[in-house]
C-alpha cells in the first residue's frame, strides 16, 4: 500500500484515561508499520497514547479474521496496535472510544449504535451506549485457567491465568496495592503465557467494589485496561466462589462496571473523544521504517 500524499487525519480519545490515537482508514489504505506506531504512542516524539485504533471496515483490512467478522455482521473492525506496535487481540477502553468514534463520524447510525457489531481480533462485539451516555462492550468468553505468580521487587504474588480473547495474570493482593512498582514488567511463567500477558494487581472486594493496577503487555503500566478490568472481576468472583456478578472496578484513571453471567462478560464506562487533527505527510514518511 502507498503511502499517502496528503496528511493523516486523526482522533485523540480515552477510555478511564487509557488513551489512543484513532486513525480513520476505512478502505484500508494506510501502511500502518511498527515503527509509526511506537513514533505515534511516543508522548515525547509524538502525539503520545498507550496504543492506536485503526479505523478500517474489514472487508478492507486484508486479513482472514477482518474477513470472518465482516461475514458475521461487522462492518467496522478495530485494529488495534499495542505502543510497542504489536497487535493485540482485544481491548475494552479502547472499544468504547472506538464505538463513540463511529457514532460521532456519522459512520454508524443512532439505530445501530444500540447494537453495534464490530470486529476485533478476538472476534466480533456487541457494543450499546446507556442512558446516560456511557459504553457497554459485550467482552465476549471468559475462561479462568492455570494458577501462576507474578514476581514484582523480588516478590511473588499468586494469581489465576484468564483469557479474555488476551492472555491476563490476575492476582489479589492486600494493602501494598499502591507501593507496588510497575516502571518493569512483572516477571511470570513463560511457559503459562509463551507470547506474553496483561497482569493485573487488584484488592479483595468490599461493598462490590475494588481497586486495580494494572501493567499491560507491549505498554507498561496504564490508567486503565478493559480487558484487565474483566480478568480481575473474574478472578475476585472466583476467590469468592462465584462464577457471575458484578463489580465496580476503580482504577487509577476512573471506574469502570462489569459484569459476569453465563461464562461472558460486559464492561460499562465512559467514552471520550477529545481532540482531531492531521499529521503531516513528511512526518508520517519520516516514521515509516
Amino acid at each position: 500500500m502507498a503511502d499517502p500524499e496528503a496528511g493523516v487525519p486523526f482522533r485523540k480519545g480515552h477510555g478511564t484515561e487509557n488513551d489512543f490515537v484513532l486513525l480513520p482508514d476505512p478502505d484500508g489504505a494506510l501502511e500502518l508499520t511498527e515503527p509509526r506506531v511506537r513514533a505515534l504512542c511516543d508522548r515525547r516524539r509524538g502525539l503520545g497514547a498507550d496504543g492506536v485504533l485503526r479505523v478500517v471496515r474489514g472487508l478492507a483490512l486484508g486479513d482472514p479474521v477482518g474477513a470472518r467478522c465482516a461475514e458475521a455482521g461487522a462492518e467496522w473492525f478495530m485494529d488495534y496496535r499495542n505502543a510497542d506496535g504489536s497487535l493485540a487481540e482485544m481491548c475494552g477502553n479502547g472499544m468504547r472510544v472506538f464505538a463513540r468514534y463511529l457514532v460521532e463520524a456519522g459512520l454508524v447510525t443512532g439505530a445501530e449504535s444500540t447494537g453495534l457489531l464490530v470486529g476485533t481480533r478476538g472476534g466480533p462485539r456487541q457494543v450499546g451506549f446507556t442512558p446516560e451516555g456511557e459504553v457497554t462492550v459485550d467482552m465476549g468468553p471468559v475462561r479462568l485457567g492455570p494458577r501462576g505468580a507474578a514476581l514484582v521487587g523480588g516478590r511473588a504474588f499468586e494469581g489465576i491465568a484468564v483469557d479474555v480473547g488476551n492472555p491476563h495474570l490476575a492476582c489479589q493482593v492486600a494493602a501494598e496495592l499502591d507501593t507496588l512498582d510497575l516502571s518493569r514488567p512483572p516477571a511470570h511463567d513463560a511457559a503459562l503465557f509463551p507470547h506474553g500477558c496483561n497482569v493485573e494487581f487488584f484488592t479483595a472486594p468490599d461493598a462490590g467494589e475494588m481497586r486495580m493496577r494494572v501493567h499491560e503487555r507491549g505498554v507498561g503500566e496504564t490508567r486503565s485496561c478493559g480487558t484487565g478490568t474483566v480478568a480481575a472481576t473474574a478472578a475476585a468472583l472466583h476467590g469468592l466462589g462465584r462464577d457471575e456478578g458484578e463489580l465496580v472496578v476503580h482504577v487509577p484513571g476512573g471506574r469502570v462496571l462489569v459484569r459476569l453471567a453465563g461464562g461472558e462478560a460486559s464492561l460499562t464506562g465512559p467514552a471520550v473523544v477529545l481532540a482531531e487533527g492531521e499529521l503531516r505527510a513528511d512526518w508520517w514518511r519520516s516514521v515509516g521504517h
